[in-house]
C-alpha cells in the first residue's frame, strides 16, 4: 500500500509568522486536532487546537514555538507505523516530511484507517475470536498451529489488551468450524473471551448447572 498517494497538500501549513488570531480562525474552519507550522518550508512542529485557544491573539506563533509538538511521518513509512503515530500523539493529522525534513503535506487519520479497512482482517469473511493467556505462556506460532490444525487460516491477529500479566489476542479466522477451534484453544489452556453460539462447551456447562441446581432443590 503506497501511503504517499494519501498525502494532502492542498491546504497550506501555518507559517511561524502568522498571528494567533489567524490560526484560531483556521481551526474554526477545519476539524483537525493539530496543524503543521513551518519556517521557510522546514517543519517546526504541530500546534494543537487546545493550546491555540489559550494564546494571546495579537502575538505571532513564533512566540509560542515551545508549545509545538514535533511528531511527523516520512512519505515512505508503513501505514501501520503511521497509524501507531496517530494513536501515540492523539491527533487526526500527521505531517509528512522528506529525508531532508522538507514539509510535503499531511496524512488524515480517516485515510489511513481506510487502508486498514482494505486488509483481509476486515474485508474477508470469517470469524472473530478473542483469547487470553499469560504473557509468558502464549505464542503466535502456537496460536497459528491451533488454527491451522483445524483446517482454518489466520487472516490477522493482534494483541488487543495486556494487563495483570495476561495478554488478550484478537484473531480473524477464515470460515471454519469455530467450535473445534475454541475447544482446541481450551485444551492449550487459553481462556476464551469472545462468545460464540457454536460453543458447545458452554451450552453443556449450562445444562449441567441447571441439572445440578434442580438436583440440589429436590
Amino acid at each position: 500500500m503506497k501511503t504517499n498517494l494519501y498525502i494532502v497538500n492542498e491546504i497550506e501549513p501555518l507559517d511561524v509568522s502568522v498571528k494567533v488570531t489567524d490560526a484560531q480562525l483556521l481551526f474554526n474552519e477545519l476539524t483537525y486536532t493539530h496543524f503543521p507550522v513551518i519556517k521557510e518550508n522546514i517543519y517546526l512542529g504541530c500546534i494543537s487546537e487546545a493550546d491555540i485557544r489559550c494564546f494571546e491573539t495579537d502575538k505571532a506563533l513564533e512566540s509560542y514555538q515551545y508549545a509545538l509538538e514535533g511528531f511527523y511521518a516520512r512519505e515512505d513509512n508503513n501505514w501501520l507505523d503511521i497509524l501507531e503515530s496517530f494513536a501515540q500523539n492523539n491527533s487526526n493529522i500527521m505531517p509528512v516530511l522528506d529525508d531532508n525534513n522538507n514539509y510535503l503535506g499531511f496524512f488524515e487519520l480517516g485515510d489511513i484507517m481506510n487502508l486498514f479497512n482494505e486488509t483481509p482482517f476486515l474485508s474477508e469473511p470469517g470469524n472473530i475470536l478473542i483469547v487470553e493467556k499469560g504473557i509468558l505462556d502464549y505464542s503466535f506460532s502456537e496460536i497459528s498451529q491451533i488454527i491451522e490444525s483445524n483446517n482454518a487460516k489466520v487472516l490477522g491477529l493482534f494483541i488487543s489488551n495486556m494487563e495483570n500479566d495476561v495478554a488478550q489476542i484478537t484473531l480473524k479466522i477464515s470460515d471454519s468450524d469455530i467450535n473445534n477451534i475454541v475447544q482446541t484453544f481450551r485444551r492449550y489452556s487459553y481462556n476464551i473471551v469472545s462468545k460464540h453460539q457454536e460453543d458447545t462447551f458452554l451450552t453443556n456447562l449450562k445444562e449441567r448447572s441447571k441439572y445440578l441446581a434442580k438436583y440440589l432443590n429436590i
